[in-house]
């Protein structure tokens, strides 16, 4: 049988199998176990599909997804996520469109530490779109600044960023501080054009929201000191002793998590409600992660084996195109995929078949995974039917038509095409801080 034959197979089952409406991780364990009985040999096969399933669960360098995890959800039940956001608010004064620049630093912050772009969306949608509505903003950019907490894919500390190089088999390390410098363009690109666009109409976002004018630097100084300080030694541990060289980022996320944990301690957080929210979100979360994790191995074995992997490679290295154009469809097609999936299983489904590629054309894969971190944040609020769509769909009041939220986001949408225009110009963008590690 022909590679291509197998890869129509494979795919078209996929598909097939994702439209029963099952959860992803039973989607892929029906496949591989149908795939692996009929291309490795029957039984033989399926014992084999066991030992690629406990591979997969069991590498090393996915202990930090855990970490982060744990971290993320004690920072966010103990409080201390909420009053850095605090932080930012007293800064910011009377800047033009101040209080969706807070909700992009919230979102940016969030879903960094939960791992779900819909569960911060709706986490925004739910806490700063009414009170953006009480000081007279428009829906047309309080919506749009509600559905950028996505960036923070790309932004460390990410579990995403963990599971999609342990899926490609590159440094994490690397990967993880590759994305400080693009997530911090994307949101400096968000904050002109909301500040841009409001101080050309500001009727788009009154500034009367201002309520701590009259408050002296002294006072903003000690504030920060007390709000933000725990949440920046957190931030250093787990990020600056990855860049230093001191810690692996396994260890960074160990001794991050247990900063975490501390820090709430000391602030008097501890006891028995935040013990068990923040563990059985910890564990909740993880266990969703890897039950879908659990088919990557596998599923990329099988087409390895299949050769449809290596025909493919040989195809798309055969085109007469532009290595950059064979780029763009890629980008393009996980941008299809995210309409309708999750950002992990998109990595599953991709990366086996695109990273041989990458590699085979000569491009750096963690400036390609930064890319594609960007992309699925892109198709997760793409219209007509990105996920973080329906999600603010359902949150807005019932007057608040789809079209509105379309053209909410569209804005951003553009600004994070033009930030994957900008990696594919300038990849030092992405790799000049590794290089230094």
């Amino acid at each position: 049988m022909e590679w291509y034959v197998v890869l129509f197979l494979i795919l078209g089952g996929l598909i097939v199998v994702l439209s029963s409406g099952l959860p992803v991780a039973f989607c892929f364990m029906i496949l591989n176990i149908i795939g692996s009985y009929i291309l490795w040999g029957g039984t033989t096969g399926i014992s084999q599909l066991i030992h690629s399933i406990y591979s997969s669960v069991t590498s090393f360098t996915l202990l930090p997804v855990l970490m982060f995890i744990l971290m993320g959800e004690t920072l966010f039940h103990s409080g201390l996520a909420f009053n850095a956001v605090k932080v930012v608010d007293k800064w910011l004064g009377g800047i033009p469109g101040r209080l969706c620049l807070v909700t992009i630093g919230a979102g940016t912050l969030f879903s960094s530490l939960s791992g779900s772009s819909m569960g911060t969306t709706a986490m925004l949608g739910t806490t700063m779109l009414p009170e953006m509505k009480r000081n007279g903003y428009s829906y047309s950019i309080a919506i749009g600044s509600c559905m950028s907490g996505g960036l923070a894919m790309i932004i460390p500390p990410s579990a995403l960023a963990v599971v999609l190089a342990s899926i490609c088999q590159i440094s994490v390390g690397k990967l993880l501080v590759g994305g400080i410098i693009p997530g911090l363009v994307l949101a400096c690109m968000y904050g002109v054009y909301i500040v841009g666009r409001c101080f050309i109409n500001p009727s788009l976002a009154p500034r009367q929201e201002q309520k701590e004018a009259g408050e002296s630097l002294k006072e903003k100084l000690v504030f920060t000191m007390q709000n933000f300080l725990p949440l920046a030694i957190i931030i250093f541990v787990v990020i600056g002793l990855i860049f230093l060289g001191i810690a692996t980022p396994t260890e960074s996320s160990a001794m991050g998590a247990l900063a975490s944990l501390c820090i709430a301690a000391v602030s008097g957080k501890m006891n028995k409600d935040f013990i068990y929210d923040t563990i059985s979100g910890t564990l909740s979360i993880v266990s969703m992660m890897f039950m879908i994790l659990t088919g990557s191995l596998a599923f990329s074995q099988i087409l390895a084996y299949s050769g449809a992997t290596a025909g493919l490679v040989e195809v798309t290295t055969a085109l007469t195109i532009s290595p950059i154009l064979v780029l763009l469809l890629m980008q393009l097609v996980i941008l299809v995929l995210g309409t309708f999936m999750e950002p992990v299983a998109i990595m599953m489904i991709s990366m086996p078949i695109f990273i041989p590629v990458v590699k085979d054309l000569g491009f750096s894969e963690i400036w390609f995974a930064l890319i594609t971190l960007i992309s699925m944040e892109i198709s997760m609020k793409t219209p007509p039917f990105g996920f973080l769509l329906f999600v603010m769909k359902a949150i807005v009041p019932p007057d608040v038509k789809m079209t509105q939220i379309y053209k909410a986001t569209l804005p951003f949408i553009a600004i994070d095409v033009l930030g994957i225009f900008l990696l594919i110009l300038f990849p030092a963008i992405a790799l000049w801080l590794p290089s230094f590690m």
